[in-house]
């Protein structure tokens, strides 16, 4: 099978769009919890940089 066409175009668009948009928000969430850090912060930003890593390692 071509690997080109193991995946749905529109899934594979999505997927990256979400890498592209995934990364400001980790650096944003980093930043807001360096300077005011709290439990929900630090969940948001673990979640945020778990997806990327899926994301990049192609595990989604």
């Amino acid at each position: 099978m071509n690997p080109r066409w193991k995946y749905n175009p529109i899934y594979l668009r999505i997927k990256y769009a979400c890498k592209q948009v995934l990364l400001p928000l980790i650096i944003f969430q980093f930043v807001r919890c360096l300077i005011l850090p709290s439990t929900f912060d630090v969940i948001i930003l673990g979640l945020f940089a778990i997806t990327y890593v899926a994301i990049s390692l192609d595990w989604i």
